[in-house]
């Protein structure tokens, strides 16, 4: 059961503001609509970002995709492409921006606490001339999610200070079971233990492009 007792909810934006108050004009003025050298930079030096998007009852998914730095293909100033690699072929982000064009993406660059954020409208295109610039260890994407750029911005690092994301001394990971006894806990699977065990370790990272 849902513990409500004793919350206060915000129910406008009215009850918002007066809580946290009005943001900084450097903070309004800092959202674009073009890329920007320094934008350019950063999604050369970038080998990974989070892509959000919802369908069109408003339901929400959040997706990583990640390649060598650069992956983000930059096809003019107002326009970027994100190849897709092999997966689980979910697709549920790709499913949402058939239905919902509108995404949210995340550009991280390990080590900085400071990130780039562009929002904008998004189609999926099987084929372009691009595509050619795409290819990773001879793997020439067969869809690619294409982000017509609506805001754009860098974001503070403030959320990554606070968490200590990129120190390694705050680093745990043997703290929780494995990937193939978490699946194992989570799913109904045929597999036994030892047979996903196999499958996530190392030889898991010669399969990510076949």
């Amino acid at each position: 059961m849902t513990q409500t007792t004793g919350l206060v909810e915000i129910t406008s934006e009215a009850e918002l503001r007066e809580l946290v108050g009005e943001p900084m004009p450097r903070a309004v003025a800092k959202v674009r609509t073009r890329l920007h050298e320094r934008d350019r930079e950063w999604l050369a030096a970038s080998p990974f970002c989070l892509i959000a998007t919802a369908d069109a009852t408003g339901a929400c998914d959040v997706s990583p995709k990640g390649d060598p730095s650069g992956f983000a293909h930059v096809v003019d100033d107002a326009t970027i492409a994100i190849p897709d690699r092999p997966g689980n072929r979910r697709v549920d982000g790709f499913r949402n921006v058939l239905a919902n064009p509108q995404v949210g993406l995340m550009f991280l660059v390990p080590g900085r606490g400071d990130t780039l954020r562009i929002n904008g409208r998004a189609r999926l295109v099987r084929d372009a001339p691009f595509f050619d610039e795409m290819v990773v260890k001879g793997h020439r994407p067969s869809l690619a999610l294409l982000v017509h750029i609506e805001q754009i911005f860098f974001h503070c690092a403030k959320a990554f200070m606070r968490s200590s994301l990129w120190e390694p001394q705050t680093w745990n990971p043997d703290a929780l079971p494995s990937t193939a006894r978490i699946v194992k806990s989570v799913q109904q699977t045929e597999e036994t233990l030892e047979e996903l065990e196999r499958h996530y370790g190392p030889d898991f990272a010669k399969r990510l492009y076949g």
